[in-house]
């Protein structure tokens, strides 16, 4: 083997070590590199935009209905009683709670903020003051905030 190596000339030891080389790193990257392109852009303070965001999942089931409102609003309000009792604390009245939950029925949909519902309000209000002093006919503010509220929630999609 001696002889060998000694009759290669230098040339011909990197031609051997670049041919080795290049399946080598091949076999790397496709099995150890293949997810690195994927990464690129990726790091901590990388910008996300919606596409890279995976998709919301949408709950199919129907709203619940009164009664079924009503048991869970129920048996978390006989939770929180038992809890106050338990510390030695006069517990909540579950009833007169429930009551006024129940009463207390939200001026917009389910997944407005208040402060948006109460800020559209006042918008719709300044605009009926106005169409007033122009001697226009004022809106229904509560369809007019309705309205707008659907206008506001349909602007994402």
């Amino acid at each position: 083997m001696l002889p060998v190596a000694l009759s290669l000339s230098t040339g011909e030891v990197i031609l051997i070590v670049v041919l080795a080389a290049i399946p080598v790193s091949l076999a790397t990257f496709v099995f150890g590199a293949g997810n690195a392109l994927k990464q690129i852009g990726k790091g901590q303070f990388a910008v996300e935009f919606d596409s890279d965001l995976p998709s919301r999942l949408i709950d199919s089931s129907p709203a619940p209905s009164g009664e079924a409102r009503e048991a869970e609003i129920r048996q978390m309000l006989e939770a929180k009683a038992y809890r106050q009792q338990t510390r030695g604390e006069a517990p909540l009245d579950v009833e007169a709670e429930l009551g006024k939950l129940l009463a207390e029925r939200p001026a917009a949909s389910p997944g407005v903020d208040r402060d948006l519902a109460e800020e559209v309000r006042q918008l719709v209000v300044a605009r009926n003051e106005r169409r007033v002093r122009q001697g226009k006919e004022p809106l229904d503010v509560d369809e007019e905030v309705r309205r707008q509220l659907r206008e506001l929630e349909n602007l994402g999609q």
